[in-house]
């Protein structure tokens, strides 16, 4: 029906924007690196000991648990209560099992382990029943209060310990990491009861689709507190993003925003962090071994060696996630590292006077100081770089002050390096160390092991080159490019003009080397300056490298930073960089942004499509087909993507003809809507309206079939049928109640019926929610409370039973006919600019014009 109602252009333009919708969501489902996080294990079976909760609280959450993980030995001595380690509490998110805390558990113990328990932690973790509460907000409210609880529980643990903990540390997955952050909110809750909150793949921002009121409104109260308290607030916070590869929570709203310079918060996606380096799945977040290890490693950064708890020293808390998440130096953390080292002891001192320098250590017998004279590469060149493939922990380069050519004391550069996947490195612009007469790269006696160290001078604008991007709808088939001829070991790629998040291009990285007997690395870092969301390629050489460019956060307006690809490259080949669009990219993009409104868009087209009908009905007295009002109401640049054609099963006994009378109130319609408000009042909101869409759904395909029985028993004789119709046209009577039904006004009626069908299609759905979450507690609680589909229901039962029993042919004479046709198009305006961000309100846009065509029965 639908492919003979539209023309062969618009058809055309169907097929290309599905094709289009299809590349995109392709590139957000698919097109994203492989995983390569490594499986954490546990070395012994874990075990999860149920904590007894007070009598009282076990009755007011009676589907709320809490956990404490444990493995082997561990597990056999802590159940015998109370505990003497450092309480750290996990919050599952979105449908999220306690025993995720597994992961991260087991690794903390072996550390502890390997520290023969100088310290350790002990992981609660909260059983929230695995609630839906990404989709269903009304339960948000109470795990926050059923949290608080159970720190105060945790505490009460370690009552009468020698070094007792005063608060807890707070790792929340997902929705979890929200709830944690909700927990300041609450009037009686003291914010020294958390001493630090690291958040996995949290949508701090905004719910990724606000399905309901409760929602918007918890996530409203959390983010305006947390706003209009930035100054006050003194918690340490670390939000960890998982990535492309997370579709479910897109990076960009898991960034927690700086209000001001107090503020103790760091954002940061997983393929930047130090040792991780990999972008993670939604799940695989919490049991990613090398984002775990780096989150384990930071927690007993974080001990103070007095208390033998977690740091209350927010200074050391900001440092310890900033040496462990942001830039990591290739050292171990220290408090206040010592700026000024010996160089003293039986070492050789060796001056290098050229720019570019290579050594080659292999059991080597002693010490090695090589110094580089600064004074008289200052006058030629303004940067020094210098990197080491020995990725130990021990300081590796200094520098002396005013010194001939050794020194003593040096000052320790090493703090200022980068750790790298292969390499550590050091970039230093000459002139903001004045002071500095010599460079010093100390190479130590090693045995059996062989490592590399580089060192070069050079001039900034021969290793920084600017690549403008291309243009957006250039589609692929243009590119630009850069030729790196030189031998240098470091270049800055600057990409111009990238700064949006619908921007999305492929870089082509060719290397060619000349013949070599050994493997050679090269390491490429796409460097965001204004969001930690670096991502880094390891190359090896020669060879073709294709690296994604794409944002999570569109660079800010007062920002005028230029995004990077740094390139870590090798003296012995040759490099060149092409940039062009991606197109398939580009559209992940959109869907990965904007798709969350599709069905505000949806539901706008078909509320267009049903105003014309109404109007069809009103000035001709027919209703169109809904695919041919859709292509005349829509138009082809607002497409309905998803058409849905009533397809309905007639497997039933049909009727022999059409209903004789039209009753708008049919004796059990009453009787039948007060059934179904009193379920929406009694257990769910979203059951009901299902309920009143099934007999809706009924209705109509009982009106089908009747048509299709009465057209099959028709004589073939066109002229006969055109006169019975006409005849059964002239007893029509005013009263609405007493209406005889043609076969012209039931194919009328049947086409206004899979529109109201296509609009309370979306109603339900953006109700299941609620629904799916009432099922899944129904063993707790029979009525869902708070409800947010329940003022919904109450109005739109009644008005599924009337337009379930409406006829266009008893609403033709209607006097609210014109202002009914008139609604729908302000409606249609009104759900893109309030319900695109905010899906809950999408059925009051639908309803209202589906309750002017239930009154225009009356009026």
């Amino acid at each position: 029906m639908f492919l003979h109602s539209v023309n062969l252009w618009n058809l055309a333009f169907y097929v290309f924007m599905v094709f289009m919708a299809t590349l995109g969501l392709w590139d957000v489902f698919f097109g994203f690196e492989e995983n390569k996080c490594s499986m954490s294990y546990m070395f012994e079976y874990p075990e999860y000991q149920k904590i007894e909760l007070p009598k009282k609280l076990a009755k007011r959450y009676p589907a709320y648990e809490l956990y404490l993980y444990g493995e082997g030995s561990y597990a056999e001595e802590h159940k015998i209560l109370p505990l003497t380690g450092i309480p750290v509490l996990f919050l599952p998110g979105n449908a999220g099992s306690y025993k995720q805390v597994r992961s991260i558990g087991s690794i903390a113990l072996r550390k502890a382990e390997d520290i023969d328990f100088k310290y350790h932690f002990d992981f609660f973790s909260v059983n929230f029943n695995e609630e839906l509460v990404a989709l269903y907000g009304g339960s948000l409210q109470k795990q926050t209060k059923f949290v608080h609880e159970c720190i105060k529980t945790i505490l009460k643990l370690y009552k009468g310990q020698e070094f007792a903990p005063k608060s807890v540390a707070i790792i929340g997955h997902s929705m979890g990491g929200l709830v944690a952050r909700a927990l300041l909110t609450l009037k009686n809750f003291k914010h020294d009861l958390i001493n630090l909150l690291i958040t996995q793949a949290t949508p701090h921002v905004a719910p990724v689709m606000p399905l309901d009121r409760f929602i918007t409104d918890f996530y409203t109260t959390v983010n305006n507190y947390w706003i209009l308290n930035a100054r006050h607030i003194n918690l340490t916070t670390l939000s960890v993003a998982g990535g492309f590869r997370d579709y479910q929570v897109r990076s960009g709203l898991t960034f927690l925003p700086k209000l001001s310079h107090h503020t103790s918060a760091l954002s940061v996606v997983s393929s930047a962090v130090p040792k991780t380096w990999v972008s993670t799945d939604h799940l695989s977040i919490v049991w990613c071994k090398q984002l775990q290890l780096t989150t384990v490693r930071a927690f007993f950064d974080l001990i103070d060696a007095d208390t033998k708890q977690i740091t209350q020293n927010s200074k050391k808390k900001l440092s310890v996630l900033t040496h462990h998440f942001i830039r990591h130096p290739s050292k171990h953390f220290e408090e206040n590292p010592a700026i000024i080292s010996d160089l003293t002891g039986t070492s050789m001192w060796v001056p290098v006077k050229v720019s570019k320098w290579t050594y080659v250590a292999y059991n080597e017998s002693e010490k090695i100081y090589f110094t580089f004279p600064l004074e008289n590469h200052r006058k030629i060149y303004t940067h020094v770089y210098c990197q080491s493939t020995m990725l130990d922990t021990n300081s590796w380069i200094f520098a002396c002050i005013n010194s001939t050519s050794m020194c003593q004391q040096g000052v320790d550069l090493s703090w200022k390096a980068e750790l790298l996947p292969t390499i550590k490195t050091l970039t230093l612009r000459l002139q903001d160390y004045p002071s500095l007469s010599h460079l010093v790269v100390y190479v130590p006696s090693v045995h059996g092991s062989k490592f590399v160290v580089d060192c070069e001078f050079f001039k900034k604008e021969t290793r920084s080159i600017q690549l403008p991007v291309t243009h957006l709808f250039s589609f692929g088939l243009s590119s630009r490019k850069v030729m790196l001829n030189t031998n240098g070991l470091y270049y800055n790629i600057e990409l111009l003009n990238f700064g949006q998040i619908y921007q999305a291009f492929k870089i082509n990285v060719v290397s060619k080397c000349s013949a070599v007997k050994e493997e050679i690395t090269s390491i490429y870092k796409l460097h965001i300056p204004w969001s930690y969301e670096d991502s880094l390629t390891v190359a090896q050489a020669p060879s073709s490298t294709e690296i994604s460019l794409k944002l999570h956060i569109a660079q800010p307006e007062n920002d005028s930073h230029v995004a990077l690809l740094k390139m870590y490259t090798s003296s012995d080949c040759r490099y060149e960089v092409t940039i062009k669009t991606s197109f398939s990219q580009i559209l992940g993009q959109v869907v990965r942004f904007h798709g969350g409104a599709l069905p505000a868009y949806v539901v706008s087209n078909m509320l267009l499509t049903y105003r014309g009908q109404l109007y069809s009905l009103f000035s001709t007295g027919c209703c169109l087909e809904y695919a041919t009002m859709l292509d005349k109401e829509a138009k082809p640049y607002k497409v309905d993507p998803f058409v849905i054609i009533i397809k309905f099963l007639l497997g039933y006994s049909r009727p022999s003809e059409l209903p004789k009378d039209i009753k708008m109130i049919s004796p059990d319609l009453p009787f039948l809507t007060i059934v179904l408000i009193i379920v929406s009042w009694t257990t769910c909101g979203a059951l009901a309206i299902l309920l009143s869409y099934v007999y809706y759904v009924f209705k109509v395909v009982h009106l089908q079939a009747s048509l299709t029985t009465f057209k099959n028993s028709q004589p073939v004789n066109p002229k006969h049928s055109r006169r019975s119709e006409k005849k059964s046209n002239h007893h029509k009577d005013s009263s609405v109640h007493h209406l005889r039904l043609s076969a012209n006004d039931a194919e009328d009626s049947l086409r206004m019926h899979s529109t109201v069908i296509n609009l309370l299609t979306w109603i339900v759905l953006l109700s299941m929610p609620s629904l799916i979450y009432w099922l899944k507690n129904l063993r707790y609680y029979f009525k869902l409370n708070p409800d947010p589909c329940k003022p919904l229901a109450f109005i739109l039962i009644p008005t599924m039973a009337i337009l379930g029993n409406t006829y266009t042919v008893s609403i033709k004479s209607s006097k609210l006919l014109k202002t009914a046709s008139q609604f729908p198009l302000p409606l249609a305006v009104g759900v893109i600019a309030f319900g695109s961000a905010h899906l809950y309100r999408v059925p009051c846009f639908v309803f209202i014009p589906l309750l002017l065509h239930a009154l225009c029965n009356f009026m």
